[in-house]
């Protein structure tokens, strides 16, 4: 029998690698060592899509950036021939922030001062490693910039009115004057780019950048009215130097993601957004990895209704659908009717919850009992009974 394990990660406890070698080993020592298995850690667009890419045949490859704060990180991304996939938050990314490593909560000063710089010294790696369609994966972005340290990281340089070039961070752009893009990357006019996100708010306004995600940045309700109003003047002057899609640009879906990154990715670069699953199951080839197999097993750590809005399980299960292979799921907890899940494609439901009510030793001993899930998986497949009523209304978060 031939299984493919296409999971993405349990927040919180274990990477979609993880998640899969662990269902591995379950699986075969409930049957005995006799199956074929298919390992395809997936992800959604962000956290989780370098590792992703490196299960699919990507080389992983590092740069030395400069980090959402000014301190120097060692930042990931991953090659394969003339692409590369970039997860934004290995070089800008909340968890960076000194305060946030150190288990704290990011403060007002990270909010308007932290910049997406690091990503843009990234692309700009990626470029010298040759690579002309770039996939970006955002998602858990400490800064609020609109994109503009992005665009500095390729060249751009940002002034005030007496020609000083600005500090970093979106607070910053209330003061700006003008853009020279004399030394932007000359490479960048071949390559493609695509913006891997779900976030479809615009870049200003109450649905915004500052508005909806800034406050998880540590920005306060001042903070969050500074930081919008600097954004529209930036998007002011960019309009000066490029033209009126800069204006469009900010109203598109997408605009507001990763702190403004996508604005910048759509007005500059002329990216493409997608979602994030559609890009990542592309390029990991699982269409045609499921030739042949008999069963897909996907999960992520919480199963519930916002899975069913596009997220990791979702896409896997749709794309095993069109080869008519059925497909199980496996999660920390669910919430999701048995109805639901039949509609949404899945035979099949397993929680950790249903073997261990702890909700800290689910967390803390995922591993273990994601093998014990895949020799209870092994062991139904063997009798023949597949099917089962899934976990409803459990109150874990994995």
């Amino acid at each position: 029998m031939r299984i493919v394990i296409a999971p993405d990660k349990f927040k919180g406890s274990l990477s979609a690698p993880e998640v899969c070698s662990h269902l591995e080993k379950g699986l075969q020592r409930g049957a005995g060592g006799n199956l074929e298995v298919v390992r395809i850690p997936v992800a959604d667009g962000g956290e989780g899509t370098l590792e992703a890419a490196v299960g699919s045949g990507f080389t992983r490859r590092t740069a030395l950036v400069s980090g959402p704060i000014g301190h120097q990180v060692e930042a990931e991304f991953a090659v394969r021939g003339h692409e590369a996939v970039i997860e934004m938050a290995t070089a800008s990314g909340l968890a960076l922030v000194p305060n946030v490593r150190k288990g704290g909560r990011p403060e007002s000063t990270d909010a308007t001062t932290a910049t997406s710089l690091g990503t843009g010294q990234l692309i700009r790696a990626a470029l010298d490693a040759g690579c002309r369609r770039i996939v970006l994966g955002v998602g858990g972005s400490a800064n609020t910039d609109g994109g503009a340290g992005l665009l500095q990281g390729l060249g751009a340089r940002f002034l005030d009115a007496g020609n000083n070039e600005l500090p970093p961070g979106g607070a910053a752009l209330a003061n700006l004057h003008s853009i020279d893009f004399t030394s932007f990357e000359p490479r960048l006019v071949d390559t493609r780019f695509v913006l891997a996100s779900d976030v479809d708010n615009p870049l200003l306004g109450a649905q915004g950048a500052a508005a909806v995600f800034g406050p998880q940045k540590g920005a306060t309700q001042q903070d969050v009215g500074m930081l919008d109003a600097a954004l529209a003047r930036f998007v002011e002057v960019l309009a000066r130097e490029i033209g009126f899609r800069a204006v469009k640009a900010a109203e598109a879906p997408g605009a507001g993601a990763a702190g403004g990154v996508g604005y910048a990715a759509i007005a500059a670069l002329a990216a493409t957004r997608r979602p994030g699953i559609d890009v990542v199951l592309e390029f990991t080839g699982l269409a045609e990895r499921l030739a042949g197999a008999d069963l897909v097993i996907t999960g992520e750590g919480s199963l519930d209704e916002q899975s069913l809005l596009g997220k990791t399980p979702m896409g896997v299960a749709r794309a095993a659908a069109g080869q008519g292979v059925p497909v199980i799921a496996v999660c920390g907890r669910t919430t999701l009717e048995q109805h639901q899940a039949a509609e949404a494609g899945f035979e099949d439901v397993y929680s950790l919850t249903e073997l261990e009510s702890d909700v800290n030793r689910c967390i803390s001993e995922a591993g273990p009992l994601l093998q014990q899930l895949g020799t209870q998986i092994s062991g139904r497949l063997a009798a023949g009974r597949l099917a089962r009523t899934p976990s409803t209304k459990e109150d874990l978060r994995v």
